[in-house]
């Protein structure tokens, strides 16, 4: 069981960028908090600098044996001076107040990074790995999971039926789809096409059966959990990454409506954490190994996930063999 220190938590949040990361996101919830490129971030509101974007964030090397052995670990400086120059540590002590091994403690706990605990996603033990090949504990796996499916418009609350992910995965790569996406992705403006995506595209809650679009309504959880990649630069390198990701086998790819985002479907154990903890780990994961901020709306449940076409739509193979012919 790993002791938790300084260097356990700089390798569970890229150098220190998940620490940053996290904090701003405290502040700033509604926003994407940090964009890195190569080795610096764009400069970021400063909290303590009455949110003026004087933050620069970015990687430090020390050049200490002048190779690939040399530590590295994020850094801050502040353009107006208004807090020293430091590490993710010194920043993390201006927000808690904090330091030493408590401030240690606050980060493994807030960040859900489990230093020192038996559950981690990089312990095959327990891994969050789902066993597609196993004897599912009921039926609903069987039919290759179950969620709402919903008409178009969002406005409309209360699913059409439910569907499995093959079904949803024949309507994405067929036509049905294709004319609606095609003319979003020809509006340019983006109040315009989020109106008309809005009014024109079905859509899931991929994280369980509802009686109506609403947390409190859930009849039963899918154990799916759908991550939300949004504006995203290289579609392609992203892609593929997920798709040979170390430690979740993806159920479910495709392109979001737009063009620029990507949906990505993985299983979850919602008896081991609440959906609410499995997103947050996950979000928390994926920023840490990809360096990709995830939308946070996917830790609501009901979350609504519009169907687009996608020729190049990716399911699980064993759900596709079972359900091949399966359609909305």
């Amino acid at each position: 069981m790993e002791a938790i220190s300084k260097e356990v938590v700089l390798s569970k949040t890229q150098y220190g960028i998940g620490i940053y990361a996290h904090i701003l996101r405290l502040y700033y919830p509604d926003e994407i908090v940090l964009s890195l490129s190569g080795r610096t971030c764009s400069p970021a509101k400063n909290p303590f600098n009455a949110d003026k974007s004087t933050l620069n964030i970015f990687i430090y090397k020390e050049n200490i044996l002048g190779n690939a052995m040399d530590k590295e670990f994020a850094r801050h400086t502040d353009s107006d001076n208004a807090i020293p120059a430091g590490d993710a540590f010194d920043f993390a002590e201006l927000h808690y107040k904090q330091s030493g091994d408590n401030l240690l403690q606050i980060l493994n706990k807030e960040m859900n990074l489990r230093i020192g605990e038996n559950w981690s996603f990089y312990m095959q033990n327990k891994t969050c790995k789902p066993a597609l090949n196993k004897k599912p504990v009921n039926t609903v796996n069987e039919k290759g999971f179950a969620f709402s499916f919903f008409k178009a418009p969002i406005r409309n609350v209360f699913p059409h039926k439910t569907v499995s992910l093959a079904q949803v995965y024949n309507a994405i790569k067929g036509d049905y789809y294709k004319h609606q996406t095609e003319e979003l992705r020809g509006i340019p403006d983006s109040a315009k096409a989020r109106k008309y995506k809005a009014a024109n595209f079905d859509y899931c809650t991929f994280s369980g059966v509802f009686n109506s679009r609403s947390d409190k309504s859930l009849v039963k959880h899918s154990e799916l959990l759908c991550i939300d990649f949004d504006h995203v630069q290289d579609l392609d390198t992203l892609r593929q990454a997920l798709l040979a990701d170390e430690y979740f086998d993806t159920q479910l790819l495709f392109v979001s409506p737009s063009g620029d985002g990507l949906k990505w479907i993985i299983e979850i154990d919602t008896q081991e954490s609440p959906h609410g903890e499995y997103f947050t780990s996950v979000a928390n994961y994926i920023l840490q190994t990809y360096s990709v901020e995830v939308d946070k709306s996917g830790k609501d449940i009901s979350r609504a996930c519009f169907l687009p076409y996608d020729p190049d739509v990716f399911i699980n193979p064993l759900l596709l063999k079972k359900h091949e012919q399966e359609e909305i």
